[in-house]
């Protein structure tokens, strides 16, 4: 069996011909392929407005400057990737971490006693982990009660619904942002996407993808104006051309996800490997995670990664807590309460999960865990 990963993108020949296309035009960057993508994406999302940046970190640290100010307290999660707190350190901003509840996502019910607690509190930065899509009615209690700025960084949830709302849709938050990354669930190589309902925000960020910089038609034609501290946060045509193909495809990806997360929730609920959360038509699965009480076993967390390895199947683990990594605890962070974080860090590790994972592949991985488990 060759080497099964966590997740690797699913590339056609109609994605290639698309980029081979953009390739022989006159515009390689900032040219029509990113309008028509962004206005793609707006579209899918529900939402009014997209703007399509240089990779899901970018389109957190845009997000930033357009929300916050220096000093700004923000309610997030220890699990996720580095990348959604640091976003608040870029800005000034002062990351204050909240426990997750059993299904991964951060714990709304901490965050409102948090939110009562400290008046002083300006927002949330709430993660849609593994694809599981944000509870919206608890969202939209705590923007109308508490008057909050949200983020929902939806990087694992393209495609996910929830109460019929869509991810992205911002129907309960002022921006949400996306990540394009091979891993996920359509890919422009890198590249990420903010939505919102905003307009103010919207021409913000644009302004901020590219330098701060602003040209009108009322300027002399080299005139250009540089009115924020920008970044060169540009996506090029050439990733918005595969974006585009791959969004249409993206309905076929979830369902192949949700069909692969089925079979493992059918053999795992009876076993001593314990789904995340069961199906629960809530998620787009982007990752596939699952928990076992490494006490009962005859193994170590360490030595089934490596004998996983050793049989050609990729595990990871999403995620090491954000809150213990070293730079953190430099700035004063690393003693929160966070019990079922260290539970679940304790316990948790991704299967492979992608479109073109084939049913045998999967019962090798199914049957080759049991196996290392039962030692």
């Amino acid at each position: 069996m060759s080497f099964i990963p966590y997740g690797k993108q699913t590339i056609t020949q109609d994605d290639i011909d698309v980029v081979c296309d953009v390739l022989k035009s006159d515009y390689l960057t900032i040219g029509p392929k990113v309008k028509e993508f962004e206005e793609a994406v707006a579209e899918y999302c529900q939402a009014e407005y997209c703007v399509a940046v240089s990779n899901g970190t970018a389109a957190l640290h845009l997000s930033s400057l357009a929300l916050l100010q220096k000093g700004d307290k923000v309610l997030t999660t220890p699990n996720s990737f580095l990348a959604t707190s640091n976003s608040l350190l870029y800005v000034d901003a002062k990351p204050v971490f909240i426990d997750i509840a059993e299904d991964g996502n951060i714990d709304f019910d901490l965050c409102e006693q948090k939110l009562k607690d400290d008046t002083s509190i300006k927002a949330i930065y709430a993660v849609a982990f593994s694809g599981n899509m944000l509870n919206q009615k608890k969202l939209k209690y705590l923007k109308e009660n508490y008057n909050i700025i949200i983020l929902e960084d939806n990087a694992h949830a393209i495609g996910a619904v929830c109460d019929g709302i869509k991810a992205g849709s911002c129907k309960n938050s002022d921006c949400s942002i996306f990540s394009f990354h091979p891993v996920k669930h359509m890919t422009t190589g890198e590249g990420g996407a903010i939505t919102t309902n905003f307009k103010e925000i919207y021409e913000k960020l644009l302004i901020l993808r590219n330098h701060g910089m602003v040209k009108t038609l009322e300027m002399k034609p080299w005139e250009y104006e540089m009115q924020e501290l920008g970044f060169n946060y540009r996506i090029t045509d050439i990733q918005c051309a595969l974006g585009l193909s791959q969004l249409k495809k993206l309905k076929y990806f979830i369902e192949k996800r949700i069909e692969i997360a089925k079979t493992y929730d059918e053999i795992f609920c009876k076993s001593i490997i314990k789904p995340l959360y069961m199906y629960n038509g809530n998620s787009s699965y982007h990752l596939y995670v699952v928990r076992v009480d490494f006490t009962k076993v005859n193994i170590t967390k360490e030595k089934l990664f490596v004998e996983m390895r050793d049989r050609n199947i990729g595990l990871q683990l999403h995620y090491i807590p954000i809150n213990k990594q070293p730079y953190y605890k430099k700035l004063g962070y690393g003693d929160e309460k966070t019990p079922v974080m260290d539970r679940y860090y304790d316990e948790c590790f991704s299967l492979p999960i992608y479109p073109t994972l084939k049913d045998d592949e999967q019962a090798y991985i199914i049957k080759n865990l049991m196996e290392v488990l039962d030692g």
